[in-house]
């Protein structure tokens, strides 16, 4: 069976440990070297980043987030074993792990690794496709005589390249189609690689469950479940104009997802029209500390999103569902697009004011839309807001100074805690 060592990059036939040196870091598949779509997840990646920063970090639980929003916007894997998880409230992740250390975000650092990292992408294949600032789809179809191994020697090289050159790991998912790739990804975590073959693919997925599925939230999975689906397996039971009857356009994705199909391409100019984030809620709420906590987290995520696709909006908008699923939309045009978390936080903040006394949520979400290229951005600054300006060009020139003169060029005083 053709194997890989992730360490030295030896081709062997299949076996526990590298031949070469002696790693146990080893990838077997029988299709390892036929397979070509990739997903690159990096693993806690602002976490990591931090650690990299600090490396009296190393071995200490590191939470990223807190401060008045007190929501976790990620955790290292040491504070992920004891229980903690992004979104969770602030108060719960210290009481699992009291002894963590609380990091404010720093976007604009993250923002530079993260583009280092696309560089690197970039120069194994044109086709990268980035989701956020820490994962993308890459597709290396047709590039095995440019760089003269498989695609899966080049994937083991770029995250071993991450590790040496970038202090910050990765997980690799390989397979046949994006959906696939991006199963895989998260089956090794962190610092993985993992395949799943297009031979495989109906018995991997027959009994797992349909949370699986990239997109599929908690309201989609209470109504899957209303219809008795729960794993594959069922939903391989349903023809397909009943599902496109039950669950709309989604059924139709459903048919294809249950049986391994996915046609999108791996395409880096796709057109993007909005970016957003949403979360449901365990129990419904309407306390505002929490809706605010999340309300900037996923402001976080949307202006990461936009970041890594060097895009930024004019346009941001409110999600809300009731308890009763009502929902409410609320939307602002802006002045200037943007791309700051600071700035999609203060304007939905001031849209969650507006429906004041409409409470308890059960779900919440930021979305940015009226996309255009992040050139001109956030330049002009709020008359209302004489700090946001300088907010803004304290981001840039940090960017830029990081950019020629590495992360460690300018600190802030925070970073120094």
């Amino acid at each position: 069976m053709p194997a890989l060592c992730r360490d030295c990059l030896t081709r062997f036939d299949a076996g526990p440990r590298c031949p070469s040196c002696r790693s146990p870091r080893v990838t077997s598949h029988p299709e390892l070297f036929d397979l070509s779509i990739a997903h690159m997840d990096c693993d806690a990646f602002y976490a990591s980043v931090e650690k990299r920063e600090d490396p009296s970090l190393a071995d200490k639980p590191v939470i990223i987030g807190g401060g008045r929003r007190g929501v976790v916007s990620t955790a290292c894997y040491i504070a992920r074993i004891r229980g903690v998880r992004s979104a969770m409230p602030m108060f719960k992740a210290l009481a699992l792990c009291p002894d963590a250390v609380v990091l404010k975000p720093r976007m604009d650092l993250y923002v530079q690794v993260s583009r280092q990292i696309r560089a690197m992408m970039e120069e194994l294949t044109p086709a990268v496709e980035p989701l956020s600032l820490d994962e993308a789809f890459l597709d290396l179809t047709g590039t095995a005589r440019l760089h003269g191994a498989p695609p899966a020697v080049m994937l083991a090289r770029l995250v071993r390249r991450m590790r040496s050159e970038l202090g910050v790991t990765g997980s690799i998912g390989l397979s046949h189609n994006k959906f696939l790739a991006k199963v895989a990804s998260d089956l090794d975590k962190p610092h993985g690689f993992a395949v799943i073959g297009a031979t495989e693919t109906d018995d991997f997925l027959r009994d797992k469950p349909v949370g699986l599925i990239w997109g599929v939230g908690q309201a989609t999975r209470t109504a899957l479940d209303a219809a008795g689906i729960r794993t594959f397996a069922d939903l391989l039971r349903w023809e397909r104009q009943d599902l496109i009857a039950r669950f709309g356009s989604m059924g139709n994705r459903l048919w294809h997802l249950a049986r391994g199909q996915d046609a999108r391409r791996v395409s880096a100019n796709a057109p993007v029209k909005s970016i957003s984030n949403e979360t449901t809620f365990s129990e419904d709420t309407g306390a505002t500390d929490i809706l605010d906590g999340h309300l900037w987290r996923l402001a976080e995520k949307v202006s990461d999103r936009a970041k890594a696709k060097r895009l930024a909006g004019r346009v941001v908008t409110l999600k809300l569902k009731r308890a009763d699923h009502a929902g409410l939309t609320r939307r602002i045009a802006l002045r200037d697009a943007t791309q700051l978390a600071d700035t999609i936080y203060r304007t939905a903040r001031a849209l969650l004011d507006q429906v004041e006394g409409q409470a308890p949520y059960r779900l919440i979400g930021v979305g940015l839309s009226e996309l255009v290229p992040e050139e001109g951005a956030d330049l002009s600054g709020d008359l209302l807001d004489p700090n946001a300006a300088r907010r803004s060009g304290a981001e840039r020139a940090t960017d830029l100074i990081r950019a020629r003169f590495g992360p460690g060029a300018i600190l802030k005083g925070r970073s120094l805690r």
